[in-house]
């Protein structure tokens, strides 16, 4: 009975809750499981390890799933913005892991995390997102937490 209840929370709710939900717990993973493995290795050679499984593990997936074939459909805008992300997701990362790797989980974590506020911003200026009044007292929460936490614990 609890199990169905479960069940059809999940079902109703708005899958992408979900998944946000996961990633966040998984974003929370890395930074605490990189932090731990960085004591003893640099930056961007513990980077260029977890890069392997990313590769492995993502191409599987999409092997797997059945969407190989549709590499072929992509066109050539889509080919540059997902290189331009993939060129920042690889910036973001190795910046993040040097970060980890000089100062702790926790603090850098938080900083970090305010690329919730720039993406905001893009968002609204690049996507055409609408701009709500709870997603500016958002942003500016975010940004007042960062702050207070980054200032809050001496080095």
């Amino acid at each position: 009975m609890v199990l169905q209840t479960d069940c059809r929370f999940l079902c109703c709710m708005n899958m992408w809750i979900f998944w946000a939900v996961l990633a966040a717990i998984s974003a929370a993973l890395v930074i605490v499981l990189t932090k731990a493995g960085l004591k003893t290795v640099d930056s961007n050679l513990a980077f260029a390890i977890q890069s392997v499984f990313i590769l492995t593990i993502t191409w599987g997936l999409v092997t797997f799933e059945g969407n190989l074939g549709t590499l072929k459909d992509i066109d050539t805008k889509t080919w540059i913005i997902l290189i331009c992300a993939g060129i920042a997701t690889t910036l973001a990362t190795v910046f993040s892991f040097k970060a980890l790797s000089l100062g702790k989980a926790s603090t850098v974590s938080t900083i970090e995390r305010t690329s919730i506020v720039f993406a905001i911003l893009l968002s609204t200026i690049f996507l055409k997102e609408k701009l709500t009044w709870q997603i500016i007292v958002g942003g500016i929460l975010i940004l007042s937490g960062a702050v207070f936490i980054a200032l809050s614990e001496p080095e």
